[in-house]
C-alpha cells in the first residue's frame, strides 16, 4: 500500500457518501490508512449519534500535514454545512449540492498544491449541484473544468474489464451529431497512456462501433466507416495496439476474457451496462487525463437507502485502495 496520502471528498451528504467513506476507513485493510476526509464534520458526527457508521475518532485538522493516521482514526478537513441539522437525507437540496462542490474544488486544489497525491470522490447528485447553481454534468467535467484539462476520459475500472468513454453525459442525438475522429483518436491515445501508467507493457485496446454489428459495412450505419475506422488506422500508424470497429454485442465480453486489456466505448451507456453488470460492486470510475490521479465509487448517491445503514462500502473501498496504489 502506497504511503502518500490521498483525499476522499464526502460527496453528497443526503446521499450514501458519508456512510461508505466511514465504512471504508474504518473496516478492513484500509483502516489506518494515509486519507483525510474532506467533508463536514457534523454531518460525520449525526451519523455516528444515529448509529449509521461504525465509531471511529473523526479528528479534526487545519492541514493535511496536520494528519496523523492510526486505525479507529479518521482525519477530517472540515467543510460545514451553514445548517446541519436542516439537511434532509435522501433528498435533493441545493445545500447539499454546494458542499459537494466546495469538497472536489478543495481536494483538486490541494491536489494541484501537491499536498495529496491523488483523489477519490464519494458520488455526488447533479440535480443538487444545479440547484447550488454549479452546472456541470459530474465529476469528470468538474474536474477537468478546475484543472484546466483539455483532454480527458471516464474510465471504468475492474480487474477482469476496463472500459473508456469517448463520451459520457450527452444526449444520444447529440453524441450522434458531435462524434468526430479526433475525438476517438484521443481517447485511444488517452487509453494507451492510462494503461501504460498502470502497469501495461503492451496494451491492447479494442475501439466498439457505433452501430448494430458495427455498422455492418455501412448497412446499419455510417459512422465506422466515415469516423472509427480511420480514427483507429491512425493509431496503428503511430504504433499503438489497437482494433475495431468491433461489434458492440460482443466486445466486451471478448475484454473480460482477456482478449483486450481496455475497451474504448462510444457513449455512456454503452460502456457502463457491461461494467455494472460485471462489477457492480466493486467497479471504480477513474478519470484519465487529469495531472493527478482521481477514483470515484462507481455509483451513484443512492438517496433511497441513505441514512439508513444499508449502503455497500465495496466498490468505495476499491476506488479509495486503488488511488493509492495509483499514486
Amino acid at each position: 500500500m502506497s504511503t502518500k496520502t490521498i483525499a476522499v471528498t464526502m460527496g453528497d451528504p443526503a446521499g450514501i457518501g458519508p456512510e461508505i467513506i466511514v465504512k471504508s476507513l474504518t473496516q478492513g485493510a484500509l483502516n489506518g490508512v494515509p486519507a483525510v476526509v474532506i467533508g463536514c464534520l457534523q454531518t460525520l458526527r449525526r451519523q455516528q449519534q444515529m448509529g449509521i457508521v461504525p465509531a471511529a475518532e473523526l479528528r479534526v485538522i487545519e492541514r493535511v500535514a496536520d494528519a496523523r493516521f492510526a486505525p479507529g482514526v479518521i482525519n477530517v478537513l472540515d467543510e460545514p454545512l451553514a445548517d446541519p441539522d436542516a439537511l434532509t437525507p435522501g433528498k435533493v437540496q441545493a445545500p447539499a449540492g454546494d458542499l459537494a462542490y466546495r469538497c472536489v474544488k478543495r481536494a483538486a486544489m490541494l491536489a494541484l498544491a501537491g499536498e495529496v497525491h491523488a483523489i477519490a470522490t464519494a458520488p455526488l447528485n447533479k440535480e443538487a449541484l444545479h440547484k447550488a447553481g454549479h452546472m456541470y454534468p459530474g465529476h469528470t467535467e468538474l474536474l477537468a473544468k478546475l484543472t484546466d484539462s483539455q483532454d480527458y476520459a471516464m474510465v471504468l475500472y475492474t480487474d477482469r474489464l476496463k472500459v473508456i468513454h469517448v463520451s459520457t453525459h450527452i444526449a444520444l442525438r447529440k453524441f450522434l451529431d458531435t462524434l468526430n475522429q479526433p475525438r476517438v483518436e484521443t481517447v485511444i491515445r488517452i487509453a494507451d497512456d492510462f494503461l501504460r501508467r498502470v502497469g501495461y507493457d503492451n496494451p491492447r485496446i479494442a475501439v466498439a462501433g457505433v452501430n448494430p454489428h458495427a455498422g455492418e459495412s455501412g448497412l446499419f450505419g455510417d459512422e465506422e466507416i466515415r469516423i472509427v475506422a480511420p480514427a483507429v488506422e491512425a493509431m496503428k500508424a503511430q504504433g499503438l495496439d489497437v482494433y475495431g470497429p468491433c461489434p458492440p454485442d460482443t466486445v466486451f465480453l471478448q475484454a473480460h476474457e482477456g482478449m483486450y486489456d481496455m475497451v474504448v466505448a462510444m457513449y455512456h451507456d454503452q460502456g457502463h451496462i457491461p461494467l455494472k453488470l460485471l462489477g457492480f460492486y466493486d467497479g471504480v470510475n477513474i478519470t484519465a487525463g487529469l495531472p493527478f490521479i482521481r477514483t470515484s465509487a462507481d455509483h451513484g448517491t443512492a438517496f433511497d437507502i441513505a441514512w439508513t445503514g444499508k449502503a455497500k462500502s465495496e466498490s468505495m473501498a476499491v476506488s479509495i485502495q486503488l488511488a493509492m496504489q495509483l499514486a
